[in-house]
Order: C-alpha cells, then structure tokens, then sequence
C-alpha cells in the first residue's frame, strides 16, 4: 500500500466502516505515522468530505454524523452477507409494509461489479432452504423504528391499535422489547389501559406517537420468554400436563417454545402445554429419549397407545407384505 492514493482511499473506507478510530489506529492500519494520517485527512476536506478530529488523549478521526457517501462501496464478503441476510429475511418473513428486500437486492445487483454480480446472483438463484417458507404478516416501518427506538430509550408511547375483532383503541405503553417470531412482529410492555403486561402484533398498530413520560423495564424481563409462554396459552382443545424426567437443559432443546412451558421439578420436568390434536402432542413425546409420565390428560394415554400400536405394526411388516 505504498501509493498515497491508495492510502486516502483505504481512510476513507475506514471512516465509513468505524464510528471513530485514533490517529494511531489509522496509522497502524494504513502503515505509516499519525502526522501522515493529518495529512491524508485533510486531502479529503479538500476534495468535501467532512473528517470531524477530535482532540485530547481519547481524540480521534470521523466522518461528520449524518454524511453518506453516495457510492456503495462494499467488499466481496460484504455483499455476500448483505445478499444472504435480505435473503434469509424474506425467508422468514422479516419484511416491512413495502417490498424494501426485493428493491435494496435490486439496487446493490446493480452497483457491483460484474466479477462480484454474477457469484452473487448464482447464490440467489442456487440457495435452497431446509425450512419452509415463512408468509409474514408486514407491520409499517415507522411504525417497527419507532418502537424499537421507544424500546431502547425507555420512551413511553401512545399507539393506535385495531384488535383482530376489528375494535380500534388509542392506548399508551411501556415497549419493553420488539420480537420477531414465526413470520409475525409482537412488542412487549406494559398497556397503561389495562395496567398490565401485553402483546401486541404490530402489524395491527397504524401510528405511534411518543410521549414525555420514561419507564423501567423490570429486572431480568425477558421479552422472548414472555410472548412464548403466552402464544403457549392459547384457545386450544386440549391443556396437557406431563412430567418429563430428564435434564431442564436439555429438553428445552428440544421442545419448540412457543408451544410448551417447562418449569423444573424435584422429579424432573414439568411441562404445560396446549394442543389441537393429541395425536402430534404423542408424536412429540415419543420423539424424547427420556421417560414421562402423563398427568392429565387420559385421552393423551390413548393416543400414545395408537401410536404404538401403529409402530409395532410397521415394525412387523414383512417386505412380502407391502403393497404392489
């Protein structure tokens, strides 16, 4: 790196990738002194760029707050995580309101190289997925940033929100935390309308205005462990009780947490669960490699019972016995 241009442009990309860097890091990296870096710095005011220093023992070098440059300059492993991130987003239905993924992989398709274009593209159109598809339900992208923003400041907000009965309400919360889970978008906190702990989809909140007031959040609240265990209680047919005996740990690897609650007991662990049809929930505990014992309900005895019997039928097949 022995051209001094080549050593302005490397500054440059460096400023735009760091908050801020000392005049000894920079030096360090572009492998030359601190008065050289001065120099280098004051090349780019020259040419508009705003380089901010700042003085002291802590001081250092950045580009001005809010100054973009217009060129998207990204490197080969760069883009290929920009690319596979919007990738895996769509995937999981992590969109917005309008079609941002599709139109931000249009535009950086379009501003690289065709050395880096065609691998990119390749990907694209080559990658496949274990897991299905997920449709998700876009919530407004004012609306996501404004409560992210609210959840970081400890900001209390006022939403109009409209329920799935289609009632609307204007109500102030608490956002303890934004969480994204199977396609959809929840915000977590405390509902001043009802003094208590809510959930609300966010898709179905049309406008967030922030108010004066501040919050604490509750020591050690878990926004994610909160929507699980509610999504859990939902109206189901069937409210399952079975003590697994095994490691907490372990099982909670296992069980999908959004359907279950485990709570650890002397004799092992207590899950809750609610389920449609008992026929999945058998399937699922037959699928431990630990013992357990059902509480309730009976019916639950039953269907592991058609389980097995449909298990040893399979496992006395005989090859002959197949149908041609």
């Amino acid at each position: 790196m022995s051209h001094p241009l080549t050593r302005v442009l490397t500054l440059l990309e460096l400023l735009q990738s760091n908050a801020r860097l000392t005049g000894a890091e920079l030096a360090d990296r572009l492998d030359t002194d601190v008065r050289t870096v001065r120099r280098y710095t004051a090349h780019l005011r020259d040419l508009g760029i705003p380089v901010e220093a700042e003085r002291g023992r802590y001081g250092g070098y950045r580009l001005a707050r809010g100054y973009r440059m217009p060129p998207l300059v990204l490197t080969n492993d760069e883009a290929l995580a920009v690319v596979l991130g919007l990738l895996a987003a769509e995937r999981l239905g992590m969109g917005t309101a309008a079609p941002a993924s599709a139109g931000a992989l249009a535009k950086i398709e379009r501003v690289l190289p065709h050395a880096l274009r065609e691998p990119l593209t390749a990907m694209r159109e080559t990658l496949s997925f274990t897991a299905n598809a997920v449709i998700g339900q876009v919530p407004g992208t004012g609306v996501l940033l404004a409560l992210a923003q609210a959840s970081r400041a400890h900001t209390t907000v006022g939403i109009s929100h409209q329920s799935w009965r289609q009632e609307h309400t204007e109500r102030d919360i608490d956002p303890y935390g934004v969480v994204f889970h199977t396609g959809r978008w929840y915000v977590v906190g405390h509902d001043h309308l009802r003094d208590s702990l809510r959930t609300f989809r966010i898709d179905r909140i049309t406008s967030v205005t922030s108010r004066a007031d501040s919050f604490t959040a509750p020591d050690g609240f878990d926004p994610v462990v909160h929507l699980t265990s509610t999504l859990a209680q939902g109206p189901y047919r069937w409210q399952v009780e079975v003590t697994i005996h095994g490691p907490l740990d372990e099982i909670a690897r296992r069980l999908p947490r959004s359907a279950v609650t485990l709570t650890a007991q002397p004799t092992g662990v207590l899950m809750h669960a609610r389920a449609e049809r008992l026929d999945g929930m058998a399937h699922m505990l037959a699928s431990l490699e630990w013992p357990f014992t059902i509480h309730h309900p009976d019916e639950l005895r039953q269907a592991l019972k058609n389980l097995a019997a449909q298990l040893t039928a399979a496992a006395q097949r005989a090859p002959e016995e197949l149908p041609r």
